[in-house]
């Protein structure tokens, strides 16, 4: 069980980090949010903050993810 957490957790991350990189070329959601309105029109505070939120997203799939991993590791 823990395996198939960290597998969830893991895929999560890796789909918030692929979102992110879609807005890029094109494919929408958070990550063209920050070309479009931030790099695109000089504004910083809105590309630093969208970034940061995609850092607390992570962080937080993480944290979550870890704690349910070690809620369902019977070996501690």
């Amino acid at each position: 069980m823990p395996g198939i957490i960290s597998g969830i957790t893991l895929t999560t991350i890796s789909l918030l980090s692929y979102s992110a990189m879609a807005g890029i070329v094109g494919g929408g959601g958070i990550g063209d949010l920050a070309i479009r309105f931030g790099y695109y029109r000089y504004e910083d505070d809105i590309m630093f903050f969208t970034v940061a939120v995609l850092i607390l997203l992570v962080q937080l799939v993480q944290l979550t993810g870890d704690k349910l991993r070690n809620k369902f590791d019977k070996r501690s």
